[in-house]
């Protein structure tokens, strides 16, 4: 008997074992997974089976878990250098996007960001994102298909400097190498009180785009960094991992103010005829 709330066929499952080996998974029936520790297991009798149920191998065990959106980023099928989760949490808090925003991404690379952006608008939001590219975007394709968040992604297709279709987007990001050349058409596309994020690995990239967002009138302009340091939690001997996930991106922040009514010009009084 299937429970209910359990695993069902076409779910993604993480096989996750205790040596931190995992494995993404899509459920289907006659369907079977190899494995680093055993014979292949049987993927059809999950069907049914709660999450966290363990699952015993050949020469250990496992266990299935219902994947995080860190988990679908990181495992993401990719062509290009992905955004990680700990960048992709500060940049939706900072850019306050929210279910039902209207967001704007640029660089649509392998669709990790995508992703995040896309679970974070739904359900009532949207997410539309623009490469030049009309080969790399399909990692982002099957990333966003597999993720279950086609509905709220659209996939465009333009050059640098272009005009945007859509217009009064809350947010958009960045993520492509000169971001200043699209500082003109972006502020365009955006409401006023819109937030902008720049994502680029080096300084003078985000010198550069810093210096032009002020120059095209944008407020609170700042970067952030995040470096990330895994602890190991032991009794007795806790300490930190040694390798971290050190520089990924620089994010940089911006807001469009609104745009200022134009001013009527005062009257300038006639002279009367005859009169200098």
């Amino acid at each position: 008997m299937e429970i209910t709330g359990g695993i069902k066929e076409g779910d993604l499952v993480l096989l996750w074992f205790d040596d931190e080996r995992t494995y993404m998974i899509e459920v289907a029936r006659g369907k079977r997974a190899s494995i680093h520790c055993g014979k292949p297991l049987d993927v059809e009798s999950w069907i049914g089976q709660p999450f966290g149920k363990k699952v015993v191998c050949e020469h250990g065990f496992g266990y299935l878990l219902k994947p995080t959106m860190e988990d679908l980023m990181m495992k993401a099928s990719r062509e290009s250098g992905i955004i990680y989760p700990k960048d992709a949490a500060l940049l939706i808090m900072k850019a306050g996007i929210h279910s039902g925003s209207k967001v704007m991404e640029i660089g649509t690379g392998s669709g990790s960001l995508t992703m995040a952006l896309a679970q974070a608008v739904a359900p009532d939001g949207h997410v539309f994102t623009y490469d030049r590219r009309e080969d790399l975007p399909k990692n982002a394709y099957k990333n966003i298909d597999r993720a279950g968040l086609r509905p709220h992604v659209t996939f465009c297709q333009r050059q640098a400097t272009e005009s945007f279709a859509e217009t009064g987007f809350d947010a958009v990001i960045l993520d492509i190498p000169q971001p200043w050349e699209e500082v003109s058409v972006v502020k365009a596309a955006l409401k006023g009180g819109g937030r902008l994020v720049s994502l680029n690995p080096t300084f003078n990239q985000i010198e550069k785009m810093a210096e032009e967002l002020r120059a095209q009138g944008f407020i609170l302009v700042e970067s952030r960094e995040l470096l990330e340091r895994e602890i190991l939690a032991r009794g007795g001997k806790t300490r930190p991992v040694q390798r971290m996930i050190g520089h990924t991106e620089f994010m940089l922040f911006a807001v469009r103010p609104a745009d200022e009514p134009a001013q009527d010009l005062p009257l300038i009084p006639e002279t009367p005829s005859g009169t200098l």
